[in-house]
């Protein structure tokens, strides 16, 4: 079977076109968007690479495919000659992302590549509604809820901790012992995007605005302490990160969770989300 030479490393002279690309979907491409935006296209600042299945660079019109390879693998666009080109790029390497994201249908398109492989995958997560909101919740943000200063950070990080094992299976402090995973945590407690809810010191509620675009911010890592589910923390919790969003940073709020999860997926519509795409995450 003729395979394809594989993807292109974009560089500076596809600026123009990736900026296009992006805009044409800022929800959906938020992730990569906040990296492009602060670091341009070199691969050492922006943190990975950014592939184009295109085989020179695009002087004027559309990128025929985008996706980036860094911590994690993001395919944002593509047909299918262009999915096997990323495929045939990424299979030169040793895997070293932690997952595939993105929209659904190059995400699975993506996996059907690499599977042979890359897998099996722990888990394929097949069906994730992305939502938007770009006005105020409709329901009322809790007045609780702040942002973490740098000095709570011990009291915060179990909360974050529980949060990533309930959420995606495996303990951030597993291999380096959490290291490089505090170090994330205090990099959004330092820019004021980890917001908490305390009761006698302790989490009740927590969540992040993870990456942000200058158009739209991803709200991720929402939890609810165990002993208060049930309570309407997580729904007027949400809506007081979302009201942070809209309107003292001026961005659409978005997130993207998992179909099965009902409860979240009721609070999120009351607050006044709506699916604006489909994502789908498979885990390493």
């Amino acid at each position: 079977m003729l395979r394809l030479a594989g993807a292109r490393l974009l560089d500076d002279r596809d600026y123009p076109a990736v900026r296009a690309a992006l805009a044409a979907d800022p929800v959906g491409s938020c992730m990569v968007s906040a990296r492009v935006e602060a670091a341009g296209l070199d691969p050492w600042r922006l943190g990975g690479e950014l592939w184009a299945a295109d085989s020179r660079p695009v002087r004027a019109g559309r990128l025929q495919g985008l996706c980036f390879s860094g911590p994690n693998l993001i395919p944002l666009r593509g047909n299918a000659p262009a999915l096997r080109s990323f495929a045939d790029r990424a299979l030169r390497r040793q895997r070293t992302c932690s997952s595939l994201v993105g929209p659904a249908e190059q995400v699975l398109g993506l996996w059907d590549e690499l599977e042979d492989e890359w897998g099996p995958a722990r888990e394929v997560r097949g069906d994730q509604p992305l939502m938007a909101l770009d006005a105020m919740p409709l329901v009322a943000a809790d007045p609780l809820v702040r942002a973490v200063r740098p000095d709570e950070l011990e009291r915060y990080l179990p909360a974050a901790v529980a949060m990533f094992i309930e959420e995606v299976g495996v303990d951030p402090r597993s291999g380096d012992g959490g290291a490089s995973y505090r170090a994330r945590v205090t990099e959004l407690i330092g820019a004021g995007r980890a917001f908490a809810r305390f009761e006698h010191g302790e989490v009740v509620f927590k969540a992040e605005i993870g990456a942000m675009s200058a158009t739209v911010g991803q709200i991720q890592g929402v939890w609810v302490h165990p002993d208060r589910r049930g309570d309407g923390l997580g729904t007027a919790g949400t809506a007081a990160v979302v009201h942070r969003l809209v309107r003292g940073l001026g961005r659409t709020a978005s997130l993207y969770v998992n179909a099965f999860n009902t409860p979240a997926l009721a609070a999120y519509r009351k607050i006044g989300f709506k699916q604006v795409g489909q994502y789908a995450t498979v885990l390493f």
